[in-house]
């Protein structure tokens, strides 16, 4: 059993790390589809890429309950580096999770699964984090949406491979939803509930 000493480090510059992501996953959700690089360093346990651990390290705290798919959940050190450096509760429950950390894509649950929030708190809604083999290259999304000036091109590498067409359900749900953080290593792709599926290509 790993001891707390054991356990892979945060950040070594709290402060401003946690300003540097904050400052990429905002200039990701402003602007949907786009690629965005986080630069922070920190340790993690194995399953958690780059990008996903300095959002943890950042967004995370004891008011943000935690669902793990199996991947995660399975891996040694996951639940409990997240605990020691977050506060935040790894609960069994996704339909009320704040957050959802998902690393075997292929396996991503059904979107009810997790939390919509309400028409009067859209806000208490689950963020899916979903780990990807690429954003650099791999089939285009062409995207719509507040924060796109006309549509915007991604090329990723994703499973499941109808994610967006899953995403759809935001539009009939808005104004609420399910937000969806795309990472592959340190670089990260936010596809908000307002951002739509114009096109897919090769």
């Amino acid at each position: 059993m790993t001891t707390v000493a054991e356990l892979p480090a945060g950040f070594a510059d709290k402060v401003l790390s946690a300003q540097t992501t904050f400052r990429s996953v905002m200039d990701a959700m402003a602007r949907p589809g786009s690629v965005q690089r986080v630069t922070a360093e920190s340790g993690a346990p194995a399953a958690l890429m780059r990008g996903t651990a300095a959002i943890a390290l950042t967004l995370f705290d004891h008011d943000t309950p935690v669902w793990l798919d199996p991947l995660m959940s399975e891996t040694p050190d996951v639940g409990k580096w997240l605990k020691f450096h977050t506060s935040a509760p790894v609960i069994a429950d996704s339909s009320v999770c704040s957050f959802a950390l998902i690393g075997d894509p292929r396996a991503l649950p059904a979107l009810d699964r997790f939390a919509f929030g309400t028409s009067e708190y859209p806000d208490r809604s689950t963020t899916v984090i979903l780990q990807v083999e690429s954003l650099a290259q791999g089939s285009a999304f062409e995207l719509s949406g507040p924060g796109i000036d006309g549509t915007a091109v991604l090329r990723a590498t994703l499973q499941p491979a109808d994610l967006f067409e899953r995403l759809a359900i935001n539009a009939t749900l808005f104004p609420r939803g399910i937000d969806v953080v795309l990472v592959a290593d340190d670089a990260v792709v936010a596809i908000p509930r307002t951002t739509r599926l114009a096109a897919k290509g090769d």
